[in-house]
């Protein structure tokens, strides 16, 4: 997914929140840090865009909510949880980039449940790539990939990485930065004739 296709899938995502949602003094979209702040973001500007005001946005850390925390390194890093608005009687979507095994979006709502009585909380994510562990499916889904569990999805947003991109790479592979020059290869039949001279001056 390039950015041009992110954009338009960002703007039906918004419209379809907004559809469901009208009143939007009553909205609210709290992002899952990182990646899910920004597209969170984006979203209310989407939809202020049709709706004439911007629904308020929150971030939310999960950390110390996670089930793994005490596998997590000795100190996690911490970027913190902002919701300067109270979420009693609002819709509050959570949003993340990526939903997997669900488990993430079950630490958002432990934390949020924190804040206060939503009278609803929904689920936008950019891209679900299925193998749940835990019942939890998305209300707004941006695409649907079917991927293995030896692959990763790799969501990259300009706020956090200079670009827009979805990327599905092997795991443990680092998504290539922008601009970067590609490694040339040689064909098979370009190999040929170098590997011929190599063993020609190999025998004088």
């Amino acid at each position: 997914m390039d950015a041009g296709r992110m954009a338009r899938t960002l703007s039906r995502m918004a419209h379809e929140i907004l559809e469901r949602s009208p009143d939007v003094k009553r909205l609210a979209l709290v992002g899952v840090r990182s990646r899910g702040v920004p597209l969170a973001r984006r979203l209310a500007r989407l939809i202020g865009e049709v709706a004439g005001s911007e629904p308020a946005v929150g971030a939310l850390d999960i950390s110390l909510y996670r089930d793994d925390f005490t596998s997590l390194a000795a100190q996690p890093i911490m970027k913190g949880t902002d919701i300067v608005f109270s979420i009693d009687g609002r819709t509050v979507v959570i949003v993340d980039d990526v939903l997997f095994t669900g488990r993430t979006v079950r630490a958002a709502l432990d934390q949020l449940i924190d804040f206060g009585r939503p009278a609803r909380i929904e689920l936008a994510v950019l891209v679900d790539r299925g193998h749940r562990e835990l019942p939890i499916r998305a209300d707004y889904v941006g695409r649907s990939l079917s991927t293995s569990r030896d692959e990763e999805v790799q969501v990259l947003v300009q706020e956090e990485d200079g670009r827009d991109e979805v990327v599905l790479m092997q795991r443990g592979a680092k998504p290539k930065p922008a601009g970067a020059p590609g490694g040339k290869r040689r064909s098979p039949r370009a190999a040929r004739p170098a590997a011929k001279a190599a063993a020609a001056r190999r025998r004088r």
